[in-house]
């Protein structure tokens, strides 16, 4: 188009962040509008105790070609294959020995790997209403287990929730196809997303004009007569300030734009409309409880520890499976099974004597609405995470009510949900019932484009392999920074080769490009 346009991005998470730094990279100027006082969005840190945590992503998902898992090592940032001794505490309370457990965590995981390659197969006859769940009933029936065996199965598939924020019966087989990520481990962000999350805002924080605490309440992308007359698109913020530029990115999360499809002037094409609606947006929440000392891990100098200083996956957890627990007093009706992760397992450096409960669904829920109006430093929000988590961890080894290293000196909850900005929940997911989910993720990334100049990015609208991932969201504001370039005839600085956003084939073979 010959000019260099003014851009407003909506929203200093990753994907804003990234397409800021790729759009000054190539000579625009580029203002961000970002509700909090902070960037980051769902990356944000806290503390729990003296130690930092994350709040929002702990993984890094895949390695081959993900540029978030590159940034890790140029920023010396501790990342771990965070695989280790699993164990299920059963539905009274007691552990299971290790040779069932390791069977039944073999099962689940390679029955997983078995409904990605069935979606990806027969995603287009699959009916929208079959779940995940159903598809390990049918596993689970014809597998040689025990009716005990049978049941410990179906109790620990529901470990899923805790990866997509609801319960493994909403999970669509249909467009389950849609969770796998880029080949390669996941790794565990052990010294927390802090340094990479400093590495993905220099750019911006350097040279970008941000604009804390400005909440945009209307997008008003006016529609020109001539179709070759450039357009201009006008951000109402809440304090009733206009400012106007050729272009806007909007990163908000998807469960704002369900939430405030009305900000958009015009309104959304009826299309649109339906892709917002039709995705679904997580549940997740994390609690994070530390002690004096990882009493559930047993010590090497314990004189019931054999000289190989071998242990059983239940005396050194890494993960912790509590299945259908009936020793505790959750809502009637509300799921109550929980995974907790032992960070005292992280290397040393990095490890600290805390477990991290993932919630998720109606359980995440619940725990929310207990503690959003409560202070963290009061003795009301400890009682209530406290009394919430005990008849877990008072079921590990070690655990002795009498021992003080067995009380909790902090506690801290997320709360997602309470967070208007982050779309009240976490990142989207593909429930039961959806009829097409990668045409609805396509419309979404196409936004509203160059006909009113209103771009979408985030981890909503990233390519298959990374939907829900912060290498989605960063992804996600490259290629819109991309879109803008290539529209006003500018550079390519920072955007290396082109994504393949194509679906996995029936193989379940990925095809990324790598990223400059």
């Amino acid at each position: 188009m010959g000019k260099t346009p003014q851009v407003a991005i909506i929203g200093a998470g990753f994907s804003g962040l990234r397409c800021a730094d790729i759009l000054m990279q190539n000579g625009v100027r580029v203002t961000i509008f970002e509700a909090r006082n902070r960037v980051g969005g769902r990356v944000h840190q806290s503390k729990v105790g003296d130690r930092l945590i994350d709040l929002g992503p702990n993984w890094i998902h895949g390695t081959g070609t993900n540029p978030i898992a590159a940034i890790a090592e140029l920023t010396k940032t501790t990342i771990e294959d965070f695989e280790g001794n699993q164990a299920f505490i059963s539905m009274d309370g007691s552990p299971i020995d290790d040779n069932t457990a390791t069977k039944i965590s073999e099962f689940v995981w390679t029955t997983i790997d078995e409904a990605f390659k069935y979606s990806n197969t027969y995603k287009d006859t699959i009916p929208p209403e079959r779940s995940l769940f159903d598809f390990f009933l049918d596993k689970v029936e014809k597998a040689d287990f025990t009716p005990q065996e049978k049941k410990w199965c179906l109790e620990t598939c529901r470990l899923w929730g805790a990866y997509v924020g609801d319960p493994i019966e909403r999970q669509s087989l249909k467009f389950f196809c849609l969770e796998e990520c880029i080949d390669g481990n996941n790794y565990f962000v052990a010294s927390t997303y802090k340094d990479i999350l400093a590495h993905v805002s220099r750019a911006a924080l350097q040279n970008a004009d941000i604009r804390f605490n400005e909440p945009v309440t209307n997008i008003n992308s006016i529609v020109q007569a001539d179709s070759n007359a450039p357009h201009k698109t006008t951000l109402t913020t809440a304090t009733g300030e206009t400012h106007t530029f050729d272009e806007v990115v909007v990163t908000c999360p998807l469960g704002w734009l369900k939430r405030n499809k009305s900000a958009f002037t015009p309104e959304l094409p009826p299309r649109l409309v339906q892709a917002i609606d039709n995705i679904s947006y997580g549940r997740l929440e994390k609690v994070y409880i530390t002690f004096p000392r990882a009493f559930w891990h047993k010590d090497p100098s314990d004189p019931t520890t054999s000289g190989t200083t071998s242990y059983s996956a239940y005396e050194r957890p890494t993960f912790t499976q509590f299945l259908d627990p009936t020793y505790t007093k959750g809502p009637e009706g509300i799921l109550w099974n929980q995974e907790c992760i032992s960070l005292a397992a992280l290397s040393a450096d990095c490890a600290h004597p805390t477990l991290l409960f993932y919630t998720y669904g109606p359980c995440a829920t619940y725990t929310v609405s207990k503690v959003a109006n409560l202070d963290p430093s009061s003795q009301e929000y400890y009682n209530f995470l406290d009394d919430f988590l005990r008849p877990f961890y008072s079921r590990l080894y070690g655990f002795r009510k009498s021992s003080p290293d067995c009380k909790p000196l902090a506690v801290m909850a997320t709360q997602w949900q309470s967070d208007p900005y982050a779309g009240n929940g976490s990142y989207c997911n593909f429930q039961v019932g959806l009829n097409q989910g990668d045409r609805d993720i396509e419309i979404l990334r196409a936004g509203l484009g160059p006909d009113r100049g209103v771009w979408f990015a985030g981890e909503h609208t990233a390519p298959f392999v990374a939907l829900g991932t912060t290498t989605g969201a960063y992804w996600s504001g490259e290629r819109a920074a991309g879109q803008i370039c290539q529209w006003y005839g500018l550079g390519r600085q920072g955007l290396g080769f082109e994504r393949d956003d194509s679906l996995p084939s029936a193989g379940g073979k990925r095809v990324v490009a790598s990223v400059d």
